[in-house]
């Protein structure tokens, strides 16, 4: 029988783990949370008891290391000191480890009580918590609207949902063959609903671009952006807030992909028709491929785990995943990321968190002609070298310094020495 190990489990891993228990495979699902479902589906995870049920599934589970097909796992809480050591070595590999949050530096992103929308967004539908009194919901994408509906559900009084794109842009993508999408049309009906519900307003082309405050943001500075998101002089507003959450899209996770030697278009890992990449064995899925939201992930999964069983996918199953991607393309045309966003930022700007590294040092290290490349800029000044290991500012470094963003990281995520060092690693 054919052993699966789905890293992930999202919407595309799930689909992936389904589809390859009904071709026939062994399937073991592995993901960092306690719970399955990933971002969409957080605090829904009861929905999918069955089909976990069919397979093995390991919880708290974090991929520390891939060689090819050879998966190094520690098992137990990310915080705990007694996780366990085991390599997997399954005859087929699906990655779903989906994206995160880009968000682009503006002075003050760095204070306390500025949030990432998927921070915002977790704390909100896994625990109830709300971030705040004041909240401003800014950035560009669809996903701000699922996020201001779960902030208001936890109780978080939302000012404002601000998209910087203009609305010809977002009008243009979202009506695109509407009647082939009444599904997708009739969830953003039911987030302009519980706007309206909550007398929230949405503003277009309208985005925060400053954060001020000592000990935590104090107060947002707002102004009206065109197309390429230059500011209109004169349009700032500044509104006093407790918390702010911002998004400008997703980026991928490609770390794990790039350890097992799969190749990339454009940061995003290369698949196939059926989802394989270009290491045999070794498929890819959701998000990794390409930023397409929670449907095109679940069909891509369901292609990717079919296939890594040794099945064909069905015509069906393939006509979903190009009707998901094709809507999915017209919304990124309609929220793209304008190029002058670089002119919301000052000379002291702080454009890598973890190591507090400015504009201004970004700036004169590409001047500097003694030390060209990527490799000695991340050197000389740091950015992308802290905890985060560029997760946070990879995109936006690489944007500046016109640079490509690098993924190469041997150990994919934190492993003490101790665990490293401890000689009883288990197969499994």
């Amino acid at each position: 029988m054919t052993h699966v190990v789905v890293i992930g489990a999202g919407p595309a891993g799930l689909a992936a783990a389904g589809h390859a228990l009904d071709a026939g495979a062994e399937v073991t699902v592995l993901d960092q949370a306690d719970t399955p479902g990933g971002q969409y589906h957080r605090g829904a995870a009861h929905r999918f008891g069955p089909l976990l049920d069919r397979c093995t599934w390991w919880p708290e589970s974090t991929v520390w290391a891939l060689e090819g097909k050879r998966v190094h796992v520690l098992r137990g809480p990310a915080d705990g000191t007694d996780r366990a050591r085991h390599t997997l070595e399954p005859d087929a590999l699906v990655l779903a480890t989906g994206a995160h949050d880009r968000v682009l530096p503006f002075p003050g992103w760095q204070l306390p009580g500025v949030f990432t929308a998927g921070a915002a967004q977790a704390l909100a539908k896994g625990e109830g918590v709300a971030v705040g009194r004041r909240v401003l919901v800014a950035g560009a994408g669809p996903f701000l609207l699922p996020v201001a509906g779960s902030l208001l559900h936890a109780g978080a009084g939302v000012l404002a949902v601000l998209e910087a794109n203009p609305l010809p842009a977002v009008l243009d993508g979202w009506s695109w063959r509407a009647a082939a999408h009444v599904g997708k049309l009739g969830e953003l009906g039911r987030y302009a609903g519980t706007l309206a519900r909550h007398r929230v307003p949405y503003h277009l082309g309208r985005t925060v671009i400053e954060a001020r405050g000592d000990d935590r943001v104090r107060e947002a500075v707002t102004a009206r952006v065109r197309a390429d998101w230059s500011v209109v002089p004169g349009t700032e507003r500044t509104h006093e807030v407790d918390a702010l959450c911002v998004s400008h899209g997703f980026v991928p996770q490609p770390e794990l992909a790039v350890a097992a030697g799969c190749a990339l278009d454009g940061g995003f890992v290369r698949v196939g028709p059926d989802q394989r990449t270009s290491v045999s064995g070794v498929f890819a899925a959701g998000e990794l491929t390409g930023i397409g939201g929670a449907a095109a992930a679940a069909a891509e999964g369901a292609i990717a785990g079919r296939a890594a069983a040794g099945g064909t996918p069905s015509r069906a199953l393939l006509r979903k995943r190009a009707h998901a991607r094709a809507f999915a393309r017209r919304l990124a045309a309609a929220h793209p990321i304008g190029p002058a966003w670089r002119g919301w930022l000052r000379t002291d700007t702080i454009v890598c968190r973890c190591e507090e590294t400015t504009y201004d040092d970004l700036e004169r290290a590409v001047a500097d002609p003694a030390a060209p490349g990527p490799h000695a800029l991340k050197l000389g000044t740091r950015a992308g070298l802290g905890p985060c290991q560029g997760r946070m500012c990879g995109a936006a470094v690489a944007d500046l310094c016109g640079t490509p963003e690098r993924h190469h990281r041997p150990i994919a995520q934190p492993i003490r020495l101790g665990e490293l060092a401890d000689p009883k690693e288990t197969p499994a």
